[in-house]
């Protein structure tokens, strides 16, 4: 069963992003102003003290380096997400004036030297995704990082996912948890 399902999620994969390699860059923009905007107004984020955000990879995800910028703006504090072996992660809080290490697969993170942030202090995660479904369920990158890192968390989840890319459903298993609200660009669907 899992392999069918390891399958399916291969195969959407590849579709979504030939979708998203589809779009023009001036609709990308458009895009994410639109899914910043978003975020940037819910109640849940003007709350949070810390944010687990990412740093999106180019043509993959969202170009979150502005939205990060602008959370740092308002006073939050903001972690990154640092991968570690055995498909764990630890989350780092980003610091401007340090540079991000390039890892493998366009991946952008903190380094060592920026300070651990410990989840119990995490409000708000920002979970990223190849793309969603309307029921609030990610198709992730296939590391299983995420879905390791976010079994012990209890604060807001939220998601981003372009009207494009959007699903009616995304194979799951039964360790796939959703997030609690999710942002297209005209859409905000609550779980």
């Amino acid at each position: 069963m899992a392999s069918t399902i390891d399958s399916e999620k291969k195969v959407l994969r590849r579709r979504v992003r030939e979708q998203l390699s589809a779009l023009r860059p001036e609709a990308l923009v458009r895009s994410d102003a639109a899914l910043f905007e978003k975020f940037l107004a819910l109640p849940q984020v003007e709350e949070a003290k810390t944010v687990f955000a990412f740093w999106g990879i180019p043509g993959k995800e969202p170009d979150t380096a502005q939205l990060i910028r602008e959370l740092l703006r308002r006073g939050k504090t903001v972690g990154l997400p640092r991968m570690l072996p055995d498909h764990r992660m630890e989350v780092r809080r980003y610091d401007p004036d340090r540079p991000l290490v390039s890892v493998s697969f366009g991946i952008s993170e903190p380094g060592e030297d920026c300070p651990l942030i410990a989840r119990e202090a995490i409000n708000l995660v920002l979970v990223p995704a190849v793309c969603y479904d309307r029921r609030g369920y990610r198709l992730g990158f296939g590391g299983g990082y995420y879905d390791r890192w976010l079994a012990g968390f209890s604060g807001v989840t939220v998601g981003l996912c372009r009207e494009a890319v959007l699903q009616e459903a995304v194979p799951t298993e039964a360790h796939d948890a959703r997030v609690d609200l999710l942002l297209t660009e005209g859409e905000c669907l609550s779980f």
